[in-house]
């Protein structure tokens, strides 16, 4: 998807990079693990500012190289199913030399508005 149109009022949540690193530090050897472990990290914050995985319309994903753009998109649509954000990729170095991939989104929801008093 090239684009994704974000209604006016909606609530935005973005999501700074999200890297391939448990809580305890650490990082799976293996590409695909890596961007599993980037994609729930990226459900958990998302969960924890109220927002899903269906709130997302835009991501950006760093890679570290190249050959692994198949299995990048592999589990981007494992995650992803359907849904269809606007998408970017690109083929960056990291600040860990361990990650091969970084991921960031922006999220948007429908603003819940003012609640009535009861």
């Amino acid at each position: 998807m090239h684009a994704t149109f974000v209604p006016a009022g909606a609530d935005l949540l973005l999501v700074s990079g999200q890297t391939p690193e448990d809580v305890d530090g650490t990082v799976p050897d293996e590409f695909a693990a890596q961007a599993r472990l980037a994609w729930r990290n990226v459900e958990r914050t998302l969960t924890a500012g109220g927002f899903t995985l269906d709130d997302v319309a835009k991501v950006n994903m760093y890679i570290r190289d190249r050959r692994y753009r198949d299995d990048n998109r592999t589990v981007r649509n494992e995650v992803l199913g359907d849904r269809r954000p606007a998408l970017t990729v690109l083929v960056t170095d990291h600040w860990d030399e361990r990650w091969l991939i970084e991921i960031e989104v922006i999220a948007a929801r429908q603003a819940a508005g003012p609640t009535e008093p009861s």
